[in-house]
């Protein structure tokens, strides 16, 4: 089986960081006066209060340390931290008001499978959260909310990013054809700057990001400068992109990446996002494959709706799932309920080169045997059952660098659109932020 869904990779590490969730007020001595609570931002129709970005801090002061991250100092880390729970609240009232919804019934799947990942029943892992001093209703509206987060990044950038056959052919005309491709492991620093910077703000952006450039590039820890300074989800980690080829970077990062010896630095970074600081942490040479799987897969799509829920569509396409358990044809049900273009052709989908379908279907539709139906799988297209009827490995040069150069550009694309749309969703959702005020 491959990996699982992005947002489960995610939450596992998630439910590291929530074990301190409960643990005392940082830094408060016995005899020290207790602080009423009070309003610390307003993100639209919503507030954020100072108890909970001291939870939040709390956990993540406890990631950090169990990193072995050098701690930047409290009062930088907690603004940073406002940020990021300001944008997490952007994005849970965007969902809110656009219909994104996540009922009970996908939420108890979610964690069934996190605690499958876990090795645990639910009932054993929610006691292991619990032994840990993680409340369980708490965690859930974690779980609940990170998912929220993610099928929105899948609804509004993933679904909408199109990889042309022009693109693709421009990519392979610069590209040189090898057997063998360097990988490089790259950590960031990104200020983020709001789509109508003033030169004002950008001005005072760039300061910020020479200072952390020249902290740098003074030796100081540069996950220490992550979680002080980035803007960026991965703060926290460190800012670690993990292994990736030149291919599958945004292009400023891969012509930055290119240039640098391990463990140097960039020069300040300009892009549409803001200002970026790239280190290169290590670079080794891989292999790409000498042969391609393909599969040839079909499908019965069933979308959500105002009029059909999440759950309505996974509750029918279920019952159709037990009838062709029963033994009724699977083209045959995919022509009476599929809502997609393949209905007219049973589902039929064609062999299938890696990178031809979303991850979240690819990642299903790999873990099937021969002629095995899936269970219910959520893209960001709907609601699906798929079934592979063959695969084979095909060892076709062209097809497998197309298969190659389209999953490439979607990596590079992806990261720059969705930091776009982060920046305008910061952008347009009123936000008012109190922390210094007493």
């Amino acid at each position: 089986m491959k990996t699982m869904n992005p947002y489960i990779r995610h939450l596992i590490l998630l439910i590291c960081c929530l074990g301190g969730m409960l643990a005392q007020p940082l830094s408060a001595a016995p005899q020290d006066p207790v602080e009423a609570d009070r309003i610390v931002a307003v993100v639209g129709s919503d507030v954020i209060t100072y108890f909970e970005l001291r939870t939040r801090l709390t956990a993540a002061l406890k990631q950090l340390q169990k990193q072995g991250t050098p701690l930047p100092p409290q009062d930088v880390l907690e603004r940073q931290m406002l940020e990021r729970l300001i944008m997490e609240r952007a994005q849970l009232q965007y969902g809110r008001e656009t219909g994104m919804k996540i009922d009970d019934t996908q939420l108890d799947l979610a964690i069934a499978r996190i605690a499958a990942g876990n090795k645990m029943t639910v009932p054993q892992f929610r006691a292991a959260l619990e032994k840990d001093g993680v409340q369980y209703a708490q965690f859930r509206e974690e779980i609940r909310n990170e998912m929220v987060t993610v099928r929105l990044r899948e609804r509004e950038v993933d679904s909408k990013l199109v990889i042309s056959d022009g693109e693709i052919d421009n990519y392979l005309a610069n590209q040189t054809a090898t057997g063998s491709e360097e990988e490089y492991q790259l950590a960031h620093i990104l200020l983020r700057a709001p789509e109508s910077a003033t030169p004002e703000q950008l001005q005072k952006l760039r300061q910020r990001g020479e200072q952390a450039l020249k902290r740098a590039r003074a030796g100081e820890n540069f996950a220490q400068l992550t979680a002080a300074f980035s803007d960026a989800p991965d703060a926290l980690q460190g800012g670690d992109l993990g292994w990736r080829p030149l291919a599958r970077l945004p292009a400023l990062y891969a012509e930055a990446g290119s240039r640098l010896q391990s463990g140097e630095v960039s020069d300040l970074l300009r892009s549409s996002a803001g200002f970026h600081i790239v280190k290169l942490v290590s670079k080794r040479g891989g292999s790409a494959p000498a042969s391609v799987q393909q599969t040839h897969a079909r499908h019965i799509l069933i979308r959500s709706s105002e009029v059909l829920s999440e759950a309505e569509a996974t509750r029918k396409l279920e019952a159709v799932r037990e009838r062709i358990a029963n033994g009724v044809d699977f083209a045959e049900q995919a022509r009476l309920y599929s809502q997609d273009g393949s209905a007219a052709k049973g589902g039929e989908l064609g062999w299938l080169n890696p990178g031809d379908t979303v991850p979240e279907f690819e990642r299903a539709m790999d873990a099937l045997k021969i002629n095995e139906v899936s269970q219910v799988v959520q893209s960001p297209f709907g609601m699906h059952l798929i079934q592979v009827l063959e695969r084979r490995e095909r060892d076709v040069s062209a097809e497998r660098q197309r298969a190659v150069a389209r999953q490439a550009l979607r990596d590079r694309k992806l990261d720059e659109a969705y930091q776009d749309w982060l920046r305008q969703l910061r952008d347009r959702t009123y936000v008012e932020n109190r922390l210094d005020e007493q």
